[in-house]
């Protein structure tokens, strides 16, 4: 219960924000109060911004209580910036807005928009923003300009700090400022004379301090975000140039970033890489310190250079899709990735030829060989990608996995790495790698830490005092060079920079925020322990996801992100209920395991996309079914067995009713028709009814047969078997009948399993943890399937991808069983004339068939049958899962809040799941069917 100045701020924040967005509660504050560093701090409340109207009166509110505030965007930073005690302000889904130039020269971005969606602006253009940190799918633009973010290919050249073009701010005050009105600018100057005042004149200092200038303009030549970023005192003259690039980098400590405005960069269409192997790290860093002498000189274009020791190499050979000749190496070997971009092909090849004749004097333990095939370059990176969690991945459970980002002088490089792997042997840090942007000389190395032992603590602060004085004072380096200061490094700011340097970033924190509320600890901390202070507990909880390391690279795929939980807080939230149970305090972990139900379990889609994204294969959609299957009681279960042992009843029932709710709805009309159903939901719970809701079905099985050579198994899922088209669909035939009609014009032969309506995959079972049935439905399709291929002689066709994904999960036999993507690719389109159609189309690929890895197929099936084809970026899970839709629309609705917009040129829409088109249809006002619907379009026998 809040109590005082933070009780008075809840009550008058809650009359303009709704209550839905506002947490007080421990299940809530604890989840949304992680991010992915190695801190932990419970905050008072969170609070989820939807625009900067709402963080403006926030802050206005907090100001005037003198409470402190943070805020967080994508939560992916690893210094501990982004958590409070206090007041948590976190930019939601919604605060995406995006205005590009005509000649796409800049791009003007909100906080919330991930790097990875600002580039897909950008794509068709040949552009992208500058900065590309590892964490750019899930990082978000907030984040990544309040931390001045680099990654592999930007160096310090193309940096937030660097193309910077203007920028939105909102001040510790909630003053508001544009840096690119003349007239936001006029009112500011007014109201904040004394703070641009003593911007110019800290500025001039500076400049006048002739040691102080060069220490600054020194350390800049190198990747730094260790403090403030004093080179904004030195680089400009006009105090709002000044002000807005001391914003950069300042890890929300100075203003709320509402709006970030950048140069453009090119985004070359032709790139080769290379992974090329040394003896050892000393001969790769001397490659890297030639190859940056020879870019300098401009004897080669190089766009990165990423080292891997030999350990990160050990810990990414295993990994599904990696080369076999990773395994081959001795202890020694070391990677560099090199990357070179060109505008023509021409170009390119020249480029690596250049790169090549540069390195001739190095020993390599395999060929040099640049390839250009985006899925050999794509799996490079892949592997640099996958470094810092597959070390999380393998440590000990109840333990951490941290990562630190230092940058040495090119010319120390070969000595500094080989003294900082003396270090991890003096530490007994056996495990740790390195790797990184190591033509900046930005190197990241990754270890295990428990802190739940104070020996191991003491060991990790001998370490780090080790460290920083080996980088910050033997070899001028950075601290931090792309990860931001934190609270990680806020202690060892004086080491690196010096009694003035540090003396010039306490004064600008005081400019910025007297009052000290914004971000307090962060940057500027007096405490020499803050480093070793709030360190966040992994304690184990379940096998399905010990490993995750919480660093939220699986919350853009999910489909309840902007509602409720993401992978990652349901896995947090799970750790702290297991904790708790651990201590004995089961009364509080009972209390959170019911807080958790609505967001954890009712609105998680379980469709597993998640695990794609995750660099540790974590399928959170897993840990769901585990945790619905413990909350079953035998009643539930006795109805789910008499279901599974019925099925065609049930199917009947379901046909039944969905003839019904059309009758109803052709009688009353659909505007009666959705009053009606609306006031029953609010009412007494019932299913959400829509208008795309199809009609129910009985399939005709006794179609013409024509013998074959050529025969399939078509088993038609349960869902096709029931449902027909809705009253909004335009098509007149079902899926079922256009399936057959596809196979016979093909030429094919087709056997339907025997007693057909009892068979079911088994997903409407396993998805809400009834695991006996839905094995039971499995072994009972998997035989009629076996029997009807003839032990697997002929192909399996079945019509909807989730149950296809599901067959291939769950059966033991080695029969080959298609969805309708690859079965169309493999069988079908060459026995057709197909001719394109010329209306734009739009798919959907279903997360079974992204997780089968089939996407890009879905999209070059789909070029074969339409001109245009279009496949909106930010619809990923559309969140209607089964018949989650029905009962939980919300998540469905928020999925797909951008469908309608990203499809708004298409005609025709497609996908390969009944559910999923129903959801589809209703949130783009398209009428999605299968993609066999488009291929019977298009088709033609061979004559």
């Amino acid at each position: 219960m809040l109590e005082g100045k933070y009780k008075d701020f809840l009550e008058s924040i809650s009359k303009n924000i709704e209550h839905n967005r506002i947490f007080t509660d421990k299940l809530h504050t604890l989840v949304y109060g992680t991010d992915a560093s190695f801190y932990r701090l419970l905050p008072k409340v969170v609070i989820k911004a939807d625009n900067s109207d709402e963080v403006q009166a926030i802050i206005k509110e907090a100001y005037k209580r003198e409470l402190p505030i943070t805020f967080r965007a994508g939560g992916t930073s690893l210094s501990g910036q982004a958590i409070s005690d206090s007041i948590l302000i976190i930019t939601s889904r919604k605060f995406t807005n995006f205005k590009l130039a005509e000649d796409k020269s800049y791009i003007s971005l909100e906080p919330a928009i991930t790097g990875e969606q600002a580039n897909n602006i950008l794509k068709e253009f040949n552009k992208k923003i500058g900065p590309d940190p590892a964490s750019i799918n899930a990082a978000m633009i907030g984040g990544i300009a309040a931390n001045n973010a680099s990654g592999m290919c930007c160096g310090t050249a193309q940096n937030s700090y660097k193309t910077l073009k203007s920028i939105k701010l909102i001040m510790a005050d909630g003053t508001r400022l544009d840096t690119a009105s003349e007239k936001s600018k006029k009112e500011f100057k007014k109201e904040h004379a004394k703070l641009l005042n003593d911007l110019k004149e800290l500025a001039k200092i500076t400049k006048d301090n002739q040691e102080l200038s060069k220490l600054i303009e020194k350390k800049y030549k190198i990747k730094n975000t260790c403090g403030y970023s004093l080179n904004a005192l030195i680089d400009y003259e006009d105090e709002f140039d000044i002000l807005s690039h001391l914003i950069i980098g300042s890890e929300g400590t100075l203003a709320f970033i509402e709006e970030v405005t950048y140069n453009t960069v090119e985004d070359y269409p032709n790139k080769a890489s290379a992974l090329i192997f040394f003896e050892n790290i000393k001969d790769a860093c001397d490659a890297v310190a030639k190859i940056k002498l020879a870019k300098d000189d401009k004897k080669i274009v190089v766009d990165a250079v990423e080292l891997m020791d030999n350990k990160a190499l050990k810990s990414v050979q295993d990994k599904e899709g990696m080369p076999e000749y990773l395994k081959q190496f001795n202890n020694e070997v070391t990677a560099l990735l090199v990357e070179t971009r060109a505008n023509k092909k021409t170009n390119l090849t020249k480029q690596t030829k250049e790169i090549e004749t540069i390195l001739n004097e190095f020993t390599t333990v395999r060929d040099i060989e640049f390839t250009s095939k985006v899925e050999e370059y794509t799996l490079f990176w892949k592997i640099r990608k996958g470094l810092f969690p597959a070390v999380g991945a393998v440590r000990k459970i109840g333990t951490t996995v941290i990562i630190e980002d230092v940058a040495y002088p090119i010319e120390s490089l070969s000595e500094a790495t080989l003294e900082l792997q003396a270090m991890f042997e003096k530490h007994g840090y056996h495990e740790a790698l390195i790797f990184g942007h190591a033509l900046d000389g930005n190197f990241h190395f990754v270890f295990t830490q428990d802190f739940n032992d104070e020996k191991e603590i003491k060991r990790y602060d001998e370490f780090m005092n080790d460290v920083t004085n080996s980088v910050a004072l033997k070899y001028q380096g950075s601290l931090k060079a792309e990860h931001g200061t934190g609270r990680n490094m806020a202690a060892f700011i004086e080491l690196e920079w010096g009694k003035a340097a540090f003396n010039m970033m306490e004064n600008i924190k005081n400019i910025f925020d007297p009052s000290g509320i914004l971000n307090p600890g962060v940057i500027i901390n007096h405490d020499k322990q803050a480093h070793l202070k709030n360190l966040k507990p992994l304690p184990q909880t379940n096998d399905l996801v010990d490993t995750c390391i919480e660093c939220g690279f699986c919350e853009p795929m999910c489909p309840s992100n902007a509602i409720t939980f993401t992978p990652r807080h349901r896995i947090v939230a799970n750790r702290e209920i297991s904790r708790l149970e651990s201590i004995g305090e089961q009364k509080e972990a009972d209390e959170l395991k019911e807080a958790y139900v609505y967001d954890g379990l009712e609105t998680c889609a379980t469709c597993s996309l998640c695990s794609t994204a995750c660099p540790v294969g974590i399928d959170t959609g897993a840990l769901t079914k585990y945790l619905r299957h413990e909350r079953i009681t035998p009643t539930q279960d006795k109805i789910a067995t008499f279901i599974a042992n019925n099925f065609s009843t049930t199917l009947s029932g379901m046909r039944v009713g969905l003839k019904g709710a059309n009758l109803v709805h052709n009688l009353v009309g659909t505007s009666l028709m959705s009053g009606m159903t609306s006031s029953f939901r609010k009412l007494l719970g019932t299913p959400k009814w829509s208008a795309t809701l199809p009609s129910g079905l009985s399939i005709n099985k006794k179609f013409v047969n024509k013998a074959s050579d050529k025969k399939v198994v078509y088993f038609p899922s349960c869902l096709s078997r029931t449902m027909g088209q809705s009253s909004f669909s335009q098509e007149e035939k079902n899926l079922y009948d256009t399936t057959v009609e596809v196979l016979q014009k093909a030429g094919f032969e087709i056997i339907l399993p025997k007693e057909l309506e009892e068979l079911c995959c088994g997903m409407p079972f396993s998805s809400k943890g009834f695991k006996k049935q839905a094995e039971h439905k499995s072994i009972q399709l998997e035989q009629a399937l076996i029997d009807a291929s003839a032990n697997g002689e002929y192909p399996i066709l079945c019509d909807t991808s989730p149950c296809t994904k599901k067959m291939h999960e769950s059966f033991i036999s080695d029969i080959k069983i298609y969805e309708p993507i690859e079965f169309c690719l493999d069988y079908v389109v060459n026995e057709l004339e197909l001719t394109k159609i010329d209306e734009p189309i739009t798919i959907h690929s279903t997360c079974s068939s992204r997780k089968m890895g089939i996407h890009e197929k879905f999209i070059d099936l789909a070029k074969l049958c339409a001109n245009e084809v279009i496949v909106p970026t930010d619809v990923k899970c559309c969140g209607f899962a089964g018949d989650r839709g029905f009962n939980f629309p919300e998540l469905n609705d928020s999925a797909l809040n951008k469908l309608k917009e990203q499809t708004s040129r298409a005609k025709l829409a497609f996908s390969t799941s009944k559910t999923c088109e129903i959801g589809l249809s209703e949130h783009s006002g398209l009428d999605y069917n299968s993609i066999l619907y488009l291929v019977n379009r298009c088709s033609s026998t061979k004559v």
